[in-house]
């Protein structure tokens, strides 16, 4: 019996295709382009052969589910900083208040 050798490649991203690929998370605009056409949307963004080709394999299932995720985290993180944000103006309003 022949075993394979496994071949790992390096892969190695460009900060374009990096930037690309966060952009694709956070918006939807870019995301709901890129789903109807994979590789025109990233050559458009100057990504090269490879990284375009490897955007064409993407799941895309993945990809909206991880940008709802990212929303919805998004949305939390800045409702708490919104309460944080009040309940401080409170406390300090409270403790401005003359003593007598």
């Amino acid at each position: 019996m022949a075993t394979q050798a496994l071949t790992v490649q390096r892969c190695v991203m460009s900060p374009e295709f990096e930037t690309f690929l966060a952009r694709l998370y956070t918006d939807a605009p870019l995301r709901a382009r890129f789903l109807a056409g994979p590789r025109e949307e990233a050559e458009r963004h100057g990504l090269t052969v490879e990284e375009c080709i490897a955007l064409e394999r993407i799941d895309r299932v993945g990809l909206e589910l991880s940008a709802r995720s990212f929303a919805h985290k998004r949305t939390l993180k800045a409702s708490s900083r919104r309460a944080r944000s009040w309940w401080n103006s409170v406390r300090a309003a409270v403790w401005r208040r003359p003593r007598h």
